[in-house]
């Protein structure tokens, strides 16, 4: 397995500048630039700054590496069947949080190799917070602190335990009916859940640290939202499995959409298996009550 951790302090640098850039529009009021791409979801001006500047520093970090960001080109985008190794970008994860004033939205960046995430990276501008996973290698949370410095920290998932409310890893924007089948499958065998909503890729940074122990995901988002924070919930010691029970694999497929998933923390135990062994039964739920 090549060694990766040569990648992490330019990553780190080159997160942080795209941060700033957003936070200069964040915290500039009416300066969003707010408008509609053709699938109905919002660009802002934050969103065109970081892909510019990640963009360019990438390319000049991994020179011939192709990038794939949420706002490259419908002609960049046609090209990437061809590509093994690439950056996938998500310049700004939870434009809606951004423009909402809630403070939860990312910057994901995911180096995708023969369809795996190698490596990921969720920076949260406001934090100065970068989330890093090597799988095989390297689980760290870095927070900026003066000139060049990181202070580092190891990040693990948390074990299931039996006298511990089982925390659900939820988004504050979707629900479904297939979401509640689940969580009522889990309350049937585990007692009464906790929730922890929060926007964008922050439900796997939780999950990495031990702050969640289960993210399911059925409403529509798309491979970049997932692949970094696939590599970081890896490192740390926990999966991202699509409904068959396998690790999700990128540019496989005609469409970016992902498919639904379910990220979780101790992926050895048991309760896992039994659910993803029940999940066939959760197509076409009906409404909770």
């Amino acid at each position: 397995m090549q060694d990766l951790s040569y990648l992490i302090k330019p990553l780190l640098r080159l997160c942080y500048d795209a941060g700033e850039l957003i936070c200069a529009h964040y915290h500039a009021p009416g300066d969003s630039g707010l408008q509609a791409k053709a699938d109905e979801s919002p660009l802002t001006h934050a969103d065109l700054d970081s892909h510019i500047h990640l963009r360019e520093q990438l390319a000049a970090l991994t020179p011939g590496w192709p990038l794939l960001s949420e706002e490259s080109s419908p002609a960049e985008k046609a090209q990437r069947h061809g590509w093994q190794r690439f950056w996938l970008v998500d310049p700004l994860d939870g434009t809606k949080e951004f423009v909402d004033g809630t403070g939860e939205f990312t910057i994901n960046i995911a180096l995708i190799d023969d369809h795996r995430p190698v490596l990921g990276v969720l920076y949260v501008p406001l934090q100065k917070t970068a989330y890093v996973g090597i799988p095989g290698q390297l689980a760290a949370r870095y927070t900026h602190a003066e000139g060049e410095t990181w202070q580092q920290h190891t990040l693990a998932i948390r074990r299931l335990d039996d006298n511990v409310p089982l925390t659900v890893l939820a988004s504050r924007r979707h629900r479904s009916p297939r979401l509640h089948t689940v969580l009522d499958w889990l309350e049937a065998r585990r007692g009464p859940l906790e929730r922890d909503n929060s926007g964008s890729a922050l439900k796997f940074c939780h999950l990495a640290e031990g702050r969640g122990d289960f993210y399911p995901r059925f409403s529509p988002c798309s491979e970049w939202d997932v692949a970094a924070g696939q590599a970081v919930v890896e490192a740390a010691g926990g999966s991202v499995l699509g409904m068959d029970g396998k690790p999700l694999r990128y540019n496989c497929r005609k469409t970016l959409l992902s498919p639904h998933f379910y990220a979780i923390g101790d992926a050895g135990h048991p309760l896992w298996r039994d659910l993803l062994a029940s999940t066939p039964e959760f197509e076409g739920a009906a409404p909770a009550s």
